[in-house]
């Protein structure tokens, strides 16, 4: 029987997105007995098709629906779009419709980050509309509780409701220590979580 993942999910435009899944994925790396899948979704045309290789050409691979389907934990990461995920997350999720009717997500936990260019462009917002989906899988939503000491000094990004980063305002800030450390901390946090769970 294949080892229980984490799945840690994302669409990055910038790269910055994909600095945090990659210490959200450290932090999984730190629970025993799970491991942390890295992947992605592909860009989407104005005419909401998907319009990239079947393979992208660095970093993880695209996401298939039976990743998502089989994952203990999900994390899913999204740079902010006016307040909200991108649109090729939200074209993913969209498709994830037989999972709610089967009801393959029911219980599983799940947590969300994002990246903004500017401090007060839209964090929790974001987050908060990328839980919506989740909700409706029926999955168990984890945030980053205040024992975490980064929600206390940090300057830029982390909030309770998941791992945030700052940007600035030409996506050039890059990840610092205290972002980092909170990503890790969601990361360990349902990948325990999917340990707990599985009993």
């Amino acid at each position: 029987m294949p080892e229980p993942y984490v799945l840690v999910l994302y669409y990055s435009r910038q790269g910055a997105t994909a600095t945090m899944a990659q210490q959200v994925a450290r932090g999984v790396e730190l629970v025993s007995g799970i491991s942390a899948l890295q992947r992605t979704v592909p860009a989407v045309s104005a005419n909401c098709e998907q319009t990239e290789e079947d393979i992208p050409a660095e970093g993880p691979l695209y996401c298939e629906m039976e990743e998502l389907r089989d994952c203990s934990g999900l994390v899913l990461g999204s740079p902010t779009r006016f307040g909200n995920m991108a649109a090729p997350m939200k074209y993913f999720l969209d498709q994830s419709s037989s999972l709610w009717l089967s009801g393959a997500m029911i219980d599983k936990p799940a947590a969300v980050f994002t990246s903004t260019s500017s401090l007060h462009g839209g964090q929790e917002s974001t987050l908060l509309s990328m839980m919506m989906p989740l909700l409706h899988h029926g999955m168990v939503i984890a945030g980053l509780p205040y024992s975490e000491a980064g929600l206390m000094t940090t300057a830029s990004g982390g909030t309770p409701y998941g791992a945030s980063h700052w940007a600035g305002k030409d996506n050039s800030r890059p990840v610092d220590d205290t972002e980092a450390s909170l990503c890790r901390a969601l990361g360990r946090r349902v990948a325990q979580l999917a340990v707990d769970l599985s009993g």
